[in-house]
Parts: C-alpha cells; structure tokens; sequence
C-alpha cells in the first residue's frame, strides 16, 4: 500500500515538469473586439438553439472594416447572414457597431418555458413546426423574440404565438 501511494505521489509531481514552457516570441497576436458585445448579451443565447448560437455569433465577429464593400462614406451597412436553418440580417454602422437585427429560424429546439407553456395549456398536442424571431436595436437595448408554432393533433392543426418566458400573445 505504502508503495502504492509513493508513486502515485512520485506520478503526480513528475508530469509536471513537463508542462509546456512557451517563449513570449512565438505566440501569434491576436486583436480582441468587444464592439458587439450589447448585442450579445441582450439576446441572451443561455437557451438558444445551436444554429441560432452559430449564427449570432457570426453576426457580432463580423468585421465591416475588412469587408470588400466598405467605404469610406457610407453611414450604415446592411449584412445577410444565412444558414439552412435561419438568417439574420445585421445593419452595421461605420465603426463596425450593429445598429439593429431582424433574425428569423425555422424549426429550432424551443426553449423549456414555452414547451411547457404550451403542453400545459394544450394537453395532447405537439409542436409540428416553429418559427423564431428576433428582431434587436441597439438604441436602448430593446429586443422582442416570439415564437410562432403550428400544433398537431391528430388531424387537427393549430397555430399559436408565444414570447420567450411561454406567455401567449
């Protein structure tokens, strides 16, 4: 037992002299943007769907700057962004700021309080189809996210609007 834990000890203390010693010269350098981070934070992705994350995403590192259409004069940029699964269309203004998003999504996980809002109220019925939509200004934050699905059961079909905490419209 005693040799046991000795090298176990010893295994331990030893991997760490192999730790990776990196020279200050040889790490690439790398530019941090924080410009879109409002946008970020104010659709909040905590419960987003993966393509919704991927695509949010995209839309805040995109850099207008570098961009083959920017100039000089121009006051506002218009970006489409699209995957299979959504787009987003992003105004930009000069400095690469995002001014407004209208963001649209076909058939994504919805999240758990409008799931649950919805097997609450309609027992028996299931979500055969969603939209989700965003639409986001950056002049006092303001975002309004809504969610319209089609019910099924059965032969019958139902289509009804929900916001983000499950409350119908």
């Amino acid at each position: 037992m005693k040799k046991l834990l000795l090298g176990l000890l010893t295994l331990g203390l030893t991997t760490q002299f192999y730790a990776q010693v990196v020279d200050e010269g040889t790490l690439p350098e790398i530019e941090v943007r924080a410009t879109n981070y409002k946008y970020l934070n104010s659709v909040d992705q905590t419960e987003a769907a993966v393509p919704v994350k991927l695509l949010r995403d995209m839309v805040a590192k995109f850099d207008i700057k570098s961009s083959e259409f920017y100039e000089d004069g121009s006051e506002l940029y218009r970006v489409y962004f699209y995957i299979p699964a959504g787009k987003i269309l992003a105004a930009y203004d000069r400095d690469g700021k995002i001014l407004y998003t209208i963001e649209k999504f076909k058939d994504v996980a919805v999240p758990r309080e409008v799931a649950t809002a919805v097997a609450d109220r309609f027992p028996g019925w299931k979500i055969a189809k969603d939209v989700y939509k965003v639409s986001y200004k950056s002049t006092g934050e303001t975002y309004k996210k809504q969610y319209k699905l089609v019910l099924e059961n059965g032969d019958k079909t139902m289509r009804v609007k929900l916001d983000e905490e499950g409350i119908f419209l």
